[in-house]
């Protein structure tokens, strides 16, 4: 019988999809993540509104169009744009910002989270116009670095290589972060040590705060069970993630970058908010300028109007429609490697009201096949779920205890909830 799934496990999820950009809950003692009086002193007590298909800039308020972009954005060389990575419209903001950057005439590069720095050939490859879309997916290992459909970011990746705008892998190696957490900073071997800036800052008693606030998703047992000591072990990889994403930047632009080119950074808003993240461990080894756009939805998921925003919460925010569904399906489990000798997906937590939900996926199960094609991995699983669309359907051969079960999956939206009269 599998051993259940550690709290850290469960809440590792939850605060991976808050740090996606997925936004959290705003009930509890803590205030909502959108309204927290951090961040920059000048601004973090006051508001600034958000409105729909505006630009706002939180330093005075004022509202401008995405055409103005290019002129606020001058002298400023390192600018974190944040997404929701299951959100078209988050990657539209991204798409558009790096359009207007472009037809202004000033030199961009883009920095991205879905790629460590070490597979960075790939992303030459790619520049160059010597791969194909498949064979990069194939050769890049685009569905096991990252996993989230292709579709949402397809765009971005032809454009800048049709407009001859370098791409950079600014994450460490998945692993890296892993060892952190569980071995702490002294436990890492110099192999491990290689992949990670020397100076990470872990003293902000304000992004401390952040990080906690972003567990507001999480269920409370998970929240209640993780001890300080588990706390402190996952801030100290965060940072590790923040740092190493920042400094693989600032150093990307600083070798590849001309006179006044500006480095755009394509990371998870919960990497961005309140330039507690990345970009406050970039200025370690960056003293220019630096911004932060972050898109929000005018509505959250009760439909109720998010109508402002802290003004600290970045420098630029970008109003989006509301978004009920990702554009592509998701069966919404969480999973884990067997082992380290078995690389199939082991189910660590499957929310009532998912897809994987109502299918009766359970805690446990072992993914063994997908519509009869095996399951050795996560890139294959990955890759087969970027293929289906809403209205399909996913048959599973899962391994439960000693036994082998059949479960499949009907790929639908579900309508929310009648308000009640």
């Amino acid at each position: 019988m599998p051993s259940p799934p550690t709290a850290t496990a469960l809440v590792l999820a939850a605060l991976a999809l808050a740090l996606a950009g997925v936004p959290p809950a705003t009930a509890g003692t803590e205030p909502d993540v959108l309204h927290l009086p951090i961040g920059d002193p000048a601004r973090k007590d006051h508001v600034a509104p958000v409105v729909l298909d505006a630009v706002t800039d939180t330093r005075t308020g004022e509202l401008f169009t995405p055409g103005e972009l290019p002129d606020r954005l001058a002298g400023v060389r390192v600018l974190f744009v944040g997404e929701n990575h299951t959100s078209m419209d988050f990657h539209r903001v991204q798409l558009r910002v790096l359009r207007e950057l472009v037809a202004s005439g000033r030199p961009v590069l883009v920095g991205l989270e879905m790629y460590p720095y070490t597979e960075q050939s790939f992303l030459d490859d790619w520049n160059r116009g010597l791969l194909t879309e498949v064979g990069f997916l194939e050769l890049s290992h685009w569905y096991d670095a990252w996993g989230f459909p292709w579709s949402y970011y397809r765009d971005l990746f032809v454009f800048a290589r049709d407009h001859g705008v370098p791409m950079f892998g600014i994450n460490t190696p998945r692993q890296v972060v892993t060892d952190v957490r569980e071995k702490g900073f002294a436990g890492l071997t110099e192999e491990e040590r290689s992949h990670i800036p020397e100076t990470i800052d872990t003293t902000s008693a304000e992004h401390r705060r952040l990080f906690r606030a972003f567990f507001a998703d999480a269920e409370d047992s998970m929240h209640s069970s993780m001890s300080d000591e588990q706390l402190d072990a996952m801030y100290d990889a965060q940072c590790t993630w923040d740092a190493t994403m920042g400094y693989n930047a600032v150093r990307a632009l600083e070798e590849h970058g001309a006179p006044g080119a500006i480095m755009v950074v394509l990371i998870g808003s919960g990497h961005v908010a309140y330039d507690l993240g990345a970009q406050r461990q970039a200025a370690h080894w960056f003293d220019g300028r630096m911004a932060s756009l972050l898109p929000i939805a005018v509505e959250d998921s009760d439909h109720e109007r998010i109508p402002d925003v802290q003004a600290s919460y970045a420098d630029f925010v970008w109003g989006l429609p509301p978004e009920s569904d990702p554009l592509f399906p998701s069966l919404g489990l969480s999973t884990v490697k067997v082992s380290d000798q078995d690389a199939r997906r082991r189910v660590i937590f499957v929310p009532a009201d998912s897809v994987a939900g109502r299918a009766g996926f359970e805690v446990g199960d072992v993914l063994v096949s997908m519509d009869g094609t095996p399951l050795p991995d996560r890139e294959t699983f990955n890759r087969l779920m970027a293929a289906k669309r809403w209205g399909d359907a996913a048959r599973f051969t899962v391994q439960r205890g000693d036994e082998t079960v059949e479960v499949e999956a009907l790929l639908r939206r579900q309508l929310p909830e009648p308000a009640s009269k």
